[in-house]
C-alpha cells in the first residue's frame, strides 16, 4: 500500500522502493548483464553482510523464513518423530516448520505483558508434563515422544528472555532455534554475558523472513539462517540446495530452497537502511505510547522490558471491543490488521493435536484483544496524532454508552421504578 491523502494505510512498501529504485534497478541490471540469476556473488556478499547485521559468524540465505526455520530445525539435528516446544500465538509458519522437519509441535502459553513465550510456563512444561527416559532423554507425557528443541519467537519485534529460556535449555539439554522472522536488528541485554545482543545470534541457530511487508523486506519471497555454527551453516548449505556438497554430488536427499541472486541484491542494497529504519520505528513508537499516556491510555500498549530493544515489526494494542475499534477506525480512514485473531492450538489444521479451549488462557485471551496499528518508518506526527485521537474517541464512544446486557438492564429497572 501507499500512502494516501486521505486516509492512513496500515503500512507503506512504496515510498522506500521509489526512494531507492534507482539502487534497486542497478541491482536487476547487473543480473541481465551478467546472467547471475542463482547463487553467486550477490547472494553471497549479502550472506556475509546480514550476518555481521545480526552478529552471527555465518548466513545462509534461502527462499522464504518458513524454509529457514524447518533447515535450522534439521540442520540442528531435530529429528523424525521430535517434539518441538514454541507458543500457540505465532503464525503457523513457526509450527509448519517444525512438522516439515519430522517433529511435533507442542505448545506453553506466551507471557502476558510481552506476548512472548513465557520462561515460567516453559519451566513447568518442562518439569511437570515431560519425564525421563532410561537413557536420560526427555519425553512429553502428553505425546510420549523426546523432547528435543525449544523455539521461541520473537514475537512483533521484539525479543524473547532468552537468558532464561537458554538456561532450561541446557539443564534439560535442548536445541534452541530462534524463530526471528520479525525481529531483524531487535536487541536483548544478557545479564549473564553483561551486554545487547542481537536476533540470531543467541541460540544455535536463527529463521528471518524477508517477506515484503517485514523491516527488511525483499520484493517477493525470501529467508535466511543465521549461526555460529560452521557445521550446521555447512548443513543448511545443502539441505537448500538439493543435498548437494558440490553439483551433481549429493550427500543427502534435500530440497530446492535457494534464494534467488536478485532477491539477495535487492535485500543488500536496503539492509543499508535497515539500521535507520528500526530506529525510526522505535521513534514513532515511541510517539504513540506519548500520545496515548497524554489521552488517558485508552488501550492497552505494547510493553518493553528494561532488557529489550525492539524494533516494532508491528505495534499492537489490546482492547475488548475489537471489532468495534477496527470498524470504527476504518470509517475514519485508518487502516489497521490482526495479528493473530486463533491461536494454533485453536486451529482446524491442528485438531488432531487434541489440545482444547482453555489451555493456554493467555494466548486465546490476547488472540481476541489485538489490534495491529499503523507502524511503518514513514508514518509521520499528523498521522500518529489522528490515530491516537480517533482511538480515544472510540474509547470514549463505548464507555459512554451500556453494553447490549447493561442496556436491557437499566431498561428493565428503569420500569419497575
Amino acid at each position: 500500500m501507499s500512502v494516501s491523502n486521505t486516509g492512513i494505510p496500515f503500512l507503506d512498501l512504496i515510498t522506500p522502493h521509489v526512494e531507492l529504485e534507482q539502487e534497486l534497478t542497478k541491482v536487476f541490471q547487473q543480473a541481465l548483464r551478467t546472467a547471475g540469476f542463482i547463487g553467486g556473488p550477490m547472494v553471497e556478499n549479502f550472506e556475509k553482510a546480514f550476518a555481521t547485521f545480526c552478529d552471527a559468524k555465518h548466513s545462509v540465505a534461502v527462499n522464504s523464513g518458513t524454509d529457514a526455520l524447518r533447515f535450522a530445525l534439521m540442520a540442528a539435528g531435530v529429528k523424525n518423530g521430535d517434539v518441538a516446544v514454541t507458543v500457540p500465538h505465532t503464525f503457523i509458519a513457526t509450527t509448519e516448520a517444525i512438522s516439515q522437519a519430522g517433529a511435533l509441535p507442542e505448545f506453553v502459553d506466551v507471557d502476558e505483558r510481552t506476548y512472548n513465550m513465557d520462561p515460567e510456563k516453559l519451566r513447568e512444561y518442562l518439569e511437570q508434563k515431560c519425564t525421563k527416559d532410561a537413557s536420560g532423554r526427555l519425553i512429553s507425557r502428553r505425546s510420549g515422544r523426546p523432547v528435543t528443541a525449544i523455539v521461541p519467537v520473537h514475537l512483533y519485534g521484539q525479543m524473547v528472555d532468552m537468558d532464561a529460556i537458554l538456561a532450561l535449555a541446557e539443564r534439560f539439554n535442548l536445541i534452541v532455534i530462534e524463530d526471528a522472522c520479525q525481529a531483524h536488528g531487535a536487541q536483548y541485554f544478557s545479564r549473564k554475558h553483561n551486554r545487547w545482543m542481537t536476533a540470531g545470534s543467541m541460540g544455535k541457530a536463527a529463521a528471518f523472513s524477508f517477506y515484503p511487508g517485514k523491516n527488511l523486506g525483499a520484493c517477493g519471497e525470501a529467508g535466511a539462517v543465521t549461526t555460529n555454527d560452521e557445521a550446521i551453516a555447512a548443513q543448511i548449505r545443502m539441505i537448500r540446495d538439493h543435498g548437494q556438497a558440490k553439483k551433481y554430488y549429493h550427500n543427502i536427499e534435500g530440497y530446492n530452497g535457494r534464494l534467488d541472486a536478485i532477491q539477495a541484491g535487492l535485500l543488500h542494497v536496503k539492509l543499508q537502511h535497515l539500521a535507520k529504519w528500526n530506529e525510526q520505528r522505535r521513534e514513532r513508537a515511541m510517539e504513540y505510547q506519548r500520545l496515548f499516556e497524554s489521552s488517558g491510555n485508552p488501550v492497552n500498549a505494547p510493553y518493553e522490558p528494561s532488557w529489550s530493544r525492539a524494533v516494532f515489526h508491528l505495534y499492537v494494542v489490546r482492547t475488548n471491543d475489537r471489532e468495534g475499534m477496527m470498524d470504527f477506525l476504518k470509517n475514519e480512514g485508518i487502516a489497521t490488521g490482526i495479528h493473530y485473531p486463533i491461536p494454533l492450538h485453536m486451529q482446524k489444521a491442528y485438531d488432531n493435536l487434541s489440545y482444547a479451549p482453555g489451555d493456554f488462557p493467555v494466548s486465546e485471551r490476547v488472540a481476541a484483544e489485538i489490534v495491529s496499528l499503523p507502524m511503518f518508518p514513514q508514518l509521520t506526527a499528523d498521522q500518529q496524532a489522528k490515530v491516537a485521537k480517533e482511538v480515544k474517541r472510540f474509547v470514549q464512544s463505548r464507555s459512554s454508552k451500556p453494553v447490549a446486557g447493561e442496556a436491557k438492564d437499566l431498561a428493565v429497572a428503569e420500569r419497575m421504578a
